[in-house]
């Protein structure tokens, strides 16, 4: 299973990191950072939908997806056509992802940022806060409840607004009890990798209106977005659609029509 070696890898990776910064000092110097997220109010404008623009140079199924991968250029040219943030995916294993990618990102950019990877610790929201997040993915699939409320408390703490992801009624159950606001879609089942943008149409009736909704994976067209705009979304996340695209802007112009 892609996932559980994803899990395996990570919780290496993490006990790594600790090995280099402990928590302690990584907690010390993220003690002096003051975060002020808009990410929220970005992604939740009444406008019409808005858009989370995802930055991803590869993925466990296909391999590279943009060889061209400049992540700050990219970004800005995101901002300029009208996303409300950016995810940047800091998976290096799986992902050709980067810490690096989101402290570049978040340096050059007016919008949110959002970390999208596996986070399975705690040290880990310290981490996103000292390389720049305004905003983590938080996987109900890969968390416990207990696990799920804890890492929303020490975000919103620090001052980070969390991306709560759902795939099933068993992960939305998890997500409202654990008093997530910002509630996201995943039309990408983690286990099989298959996508059914069905999957939001299913899943966005058991979600209060009170809540953040997003739709993420296998956006494709402006049908699309259309689609999920009439079911109450008010973000879609996307990222492949762009990241494959020959011409980025043109691309966004296209799906999004801002």
């Amino acid at each position: 299973m892609i996932l559980s070696k994803i899990i395996q890898e990570k919780r290496k990776h993490v006990e790594a990191a600790k090995q280099h910064l402990s928590q302690k000092e990584l907690m010390d110097k993220v003690s002096r950072i003051y975060i002020k997220s808009a990410f929220k109010k970005n992604i939740s404008r009444g406008h019409g939908i808005n858009l989370i623009a995802e930055l991803k140079k590869a993925s466990p199924t296909r391999g590279i997806i943009r060889g061209d991968f400049n992540p700050v250029k990219i970004a800005l040219t995101y901002q300029a056509q009208g996303a409300s943030a950016v995810s940047v995916l800091t998976d290096e294993r799986f992902f050709e992802g980067r810490l690096e990618y989101l402290k570049e990102v978040k340096e050059r950019v007016a919008i949110p940022v959002l970390r999208k990877d596996f986070i399975i610790d705690e040290y880990q929201l310290y981490e996103s806060v000292l390389w720049g997040a305004d905003a983590v993915l938080l996987i109900a699939d890969i968390l416990t409840m207990d696990e799920l409320k804890k890492f929303l408390d020490i975000s919103k703490d620090l001052g980070m607004d969390c991306l709560v992801e759902v795939h099933n009624e068993e992960d939305i159950n998890k997500a409202l009890s654990s008093g997530a606001t910002i509630i996201g879609m995943n039309n990408r089942d983690l286990h099989t990798f298959k996508i059914d943008i069905a999957t939001t149409q299913r899943l966005i009736r058991l979600i209060p209106d009170t809540k953040v909704r997003v739709s993420e994976s296998g956006i494709k067209t402006y049908e699309d977005v259309m689609f999920l705009k009439s079911l109450g979304v008010n973000a879609v996340l996307i990222g492949e659609a762009f990241m494959e695209a020959d011409d980025i802007a043109s691309k966004v112009r296209e799906v999004m029509r801002f």
